[in-house]
């Protein structure tokens, strides 16, 4: 990685090698990650936290298997809306975020509006997630479509392929 005049960084191959074996496996410790992209302990530590530094690197995620503890219903909900001002959508925007069943929230173009990734307990739970996501908003349609199988699933970007 170097630093450019604007303070920008130009990314090289040993900094897309790092992201892509980070965005795998980020528990890994500095010597595993070094040996894994070709760097020195200390070059591998000083690129990583330049990397984070400049927030191409966020927080560390573990996966957990949700359907193991109970969440067996994945649910994609499309919602279409009549309104379009910025604070309609800020107020729904605030209302979705504290809905704890969200683990992803899009505004999409097309013939929909929003598009939400719902993770609950069954039916019943999506039940009372609708119930809850309607409640004082008045939106156009709202339809949902169930998850029967996942079948790639929080896929890691091949940043080295992509270049």
């Amino acid at each position: 990685m170097v630093q450019m005049n604007d303070g920008s960084f130009k990314i090289d191959d040993f900094d897309m090698k790092l992201l892509n074996v980070m965005q795998r496996e980020a528990n890994l410790s500095q010597r595993e990650l070094a040996e894994r992209i070709g760097l020195s302990q200390n070059a591998c530590w000083r690129r990583l936290q330049r990397l984070q530094q400049s927030g191409l690197i966020g927080e560390a995620h573990s996966t957990i298997d949700l359907p193991a503890l109970g969440f067996d219903l994945t649910v994609f909900v499309m919602i279409r809306t009549r309104h379009h001002s910025k604070e309609w959508s800020d107020g729904f925007r605030a209302h979705v975020e504290r809905l704890p069943e969200v683990i992803d929230f899009y505004r999409i173009g097309g013939d929909w509006d929003y598009l939400i990734k719902v993770v609950t307990r069954g039916m019943s739970g999506y039940d009372a997630f609708y119930q809850k996501l309607i409640t004082n908003f008045d939106l156009a349609t709202v339809t949902g479509f169930f998850s029967m199988e996942a079948i790639i699933n929080s896929r890691p970007v091949d940043l080295m392929r992509m270049r």
